[in-house]
């Protein structure tokens, strides 16, 4: 590759090489790098252009401020000339050459030479995660006698209220991120329409103040819209009902006040509703949110706009009542919402964050042993020069909404916030490359907002990741993740749960991964055999699979967690392991731990199949059993007593 494009490629934070999963250096294509400086505004098609853009960058003033000034508290920075800090709440600081290391925290301005600059100070560490065991829960998939057709808010409450009295400290969810408001509505929860609002198939319909302030014939018809529970959830189902019975009982609504953001949201959703979803087919004067057409349509579609925000209030006001729940529940982390890595480019964030994302890029990621042909995960990335450029506002905002119910935040493929596998327009998965960001400035604005919110971190660095990612997590109290499946030692034995990490959030296996029960009767290798995902012959792939069966009984049996078998009765029941697999979770040093329901249940099907869409039922998985039913299950009470035995709550020392 020629070295003047390496060199800009360098200053702009594309990556020209990479190593893979087997520690191999990787050439990117020079096609690659030109098409994705292209996509940050830097032209390299041609030696001339190149030689424009890097003597750009070679003029810069080395001691200039970026564009945003991203402060660790205590620390200080040597300052280009006098300045001063005007802060957050008020007040100025001078600072002469330097900026004090006493600044508090918090979204400060530096004015100096006649202009702003964003002043982030950001705590240098988090608290100390508490020590607790929870539910690992797709909300989804619970159903009660009160629910339509799937889990919702009401639901969660009871849960997390009844789970956090048997002594769990957190419920851990899939994301409750919006979908488009159109059919059909997309099942997966991490490819949404927007990160920043909420998913309102999950609205309890009867806990609303609308359905209580109703007369008795309007709650008579929204009741018989109920949708029973059925094998798979079918969300087109849940939402035409539900979006009925919200529109009888709108007149019926309390007021309430809508910020811009909102309203811009409930724009968009009605603005999708008569163009379809993706924003980039509408008339051309639709698609940039701040036109005069899109004005006028929102004064034209006044009442669509008034509704769909109207619901997220609803969904705002049930998401505090299960937080509310947690907390009277005793729980020392409460719940944990799970933020996507990206949003679908043609959904609502793509809409309204257009100008802090990058055009037409998808992120995903390289090659590997499972996907050899890399990954396109068709989510939306964003420019790290323009997230700069404009003081972080949009990542900061959207943390904020996340985390405004939350006791926690796990953040999915955390890797993201120092790298990202760009996938340029028209490539092939394989066919990217990373991308930097700012990770002292991602992970630290992470850190100031759940800071703010009182949350527990948990990253989810799971695969081939930077040792940066786990050495960032850890230096700033954050937690990685460990999962049973993939602690392994260097031979591919599994590793004893003493020598897991401490800090981290343990669970047995993920919603990608085989359950428990599956695993165990080799369910995972029946259905991708069938779904011809298997690399290797299927009689490899069970052979495999009955020798990691082997393997990590004989690990459970070593590490005394799995009693040794009885004549006659050589290989223990699949329930037994089970058991001894979440004594395993508590025997080992992690700080947080998670239990699937799917798991204690017996469920042998995993929420979702990587590598599938239509072929097999993601996303649509109820449990095997009810609320109700969870409340009185044997099993789910030994695995309670288990974790809650490894991990006490301070006041439940004495009775544990």
């Amino acid at each position: 590759m020629d070295r003047g494009l390496v060199a800009l490629a360098q200053a702009h934070g594309v990556a020209t090489s990479y190593e893979d999963w087997l520690h191999r250096r990787v050439e990117v294509a020079p096609e690659t790098v030109v098409a994705v400086l292209g996509l940050l505004g830097v032209d390299a098609t041609g030696p001339a252009a190149i030689a424009d853009a890097l003597a750009e960058v070679q003029a810069r003033d080395p001691h200039a401020l970026p564009p945003t000034v991203v402060l660790t508290a205590g620390d200080t920075r040597p300052l280009p000339g006098p300045a001063t800090v005007l802060l957050e709440e008020g007040g100025t600081r001078r600072a002469d050459g330097a900026l004090p290391g006493d600044l508090p925290l918090g979204w400060h301005r530096l004015e100096y030479q006649g202009r702003q600059v964003p002043l982030v100070v950001v705590p240098p560490r988090l608290p100390e995660p508490p020590a607790a065991w929870g539910w690992m829960l797709q909300l989804y998939a619970l159903c009660s006698e009160r629910s339509w057709g799937m889990g919702d808010l009401g639901d969660l409450a009871e849960f997390t209220s009844w789970s956090g009295r048997t002594g769990a400290g957190l419920v851990l969810l899939n994301p409750l991120h919006a979908p488009a408001p159109t059919h059909p509505v997309a099942p997966s929860p991490y490819s949404p329409s927007s990160r920043r609002f909420a998913n309102p198939l999950y609205l309890r319909v009867a806990d609303t103040s609308a359905y209580r302030a109703a007369d008795p014939a309007t709650r008579a018809v929204v009741d018989a819209l109920r949708p029973d529970h059925s094998d798979l959830v079918d969300y087109d189902a849940v939402w035409t009902a539900k979006r009925h019975a919200l529109e009888l009982l709108r007149p019926f609504g309390e007021p309430f006040d809508a910020d811009e953001d909102l309203t811009a949201f409930a724009t968009w959703c009605a603005l999708a509703e008569r163009h379809g979803r993706d924003w980039r087919r509408w008339p051309v004067g639709l698609r940039r949110p701040d036109g005069p057409e899109v004005a006028a349509e929102r004064e034209r579609l006044a009442d669509q706009v008034a509704f769909h925000a109207w619901v997220q209030h609803l969904c705002d006001a049930q998401l505090a009542t299960a937080a509310e729940a947690a907390r009277a529940a005793g729980m020392p982390v409460g719940i944990v919402h799970d933020l996507a890595v990206g949003v679908d480019p043609c959904g609502a964030d793509g809409w309204q964050l257009a100008d802090v994302l990058a055009e037409g890029v998808h992120v995903g990621a390289p090659p590997d042993e499972f996907n050899q042909l890399g990954q396109d995960w068709g989510l939306a990335a964003w420019r790290p020069d323009r997230l700069a450029a404009t003081g972080y506002a949009a990542y900061r905002d959207m943390l904020r909404r996340v985390l405004r119910h939350a006791g926690g935040l796990r953040v999915d493929h955390v890797a993201g916030l120092w790298r990202l596998w760009w996938v340029p327009p028209g490539a092939g998965p394989a066919e990217g490359t990373y991308v930097r960001y700012d990770a002292d400035a991602m992970l630290g604005i992470l850190a100031l907002e759940a800071h703010r919110a009182g949350a527990v971190v948990v990253g989810e660095d799971l695969g081939t990741v930077e040792k940066a990612v786990t050495h960032g997590l850890r230096e700033r109290n954050m937690l990685g993740s460990t999962v049973l499946w993939f602690a392994r030692d260097d031979d591919g034995g599994f590793l004893p749960p003493a020598r897991w990490p401490r800090t981290a959030l343990a669970t047995i296996s993920t919603h990608d991964l085989p359950t428990a029960p599956g695993f165990l009767s080799g369910e995972h290798v029946r259905v991708r055999a069938e779904l011809k995902l298997l690399a290797r012959d299927v009689t490899a792939e069970r052979e495999r699979a009955e020798a990691d069966r082997r393997e990590l009984i004989a690990m459970l049996r070593a590490e005394k967690l799995l009693p040794e078998p009885l004549e006659g009765a050589e290989t223990p029941s699949d329930e037994d392991v089970v058991t001894a697999l979440h004594a395993a979770l508590a025997a080992s040093p992690t700080r947080l731990l998670a239990a699937s329901l799917y798991d204690v249940l017996g469920e042998v099907r995993q929420p979702n199949m990587p590598g599938t869409v239509d072929e097999y039922p993601n996303w649509r998985l109820p449990l095997p059993a009810s609320l109700a039913e969870i409340r009185d299950d044997p099993r789910v009470a030994r695995v309670a007593k288990l974790l809650t035995a490894g991990r006490p709550r301070p006041a439940d020392d004495d009775t544990v």
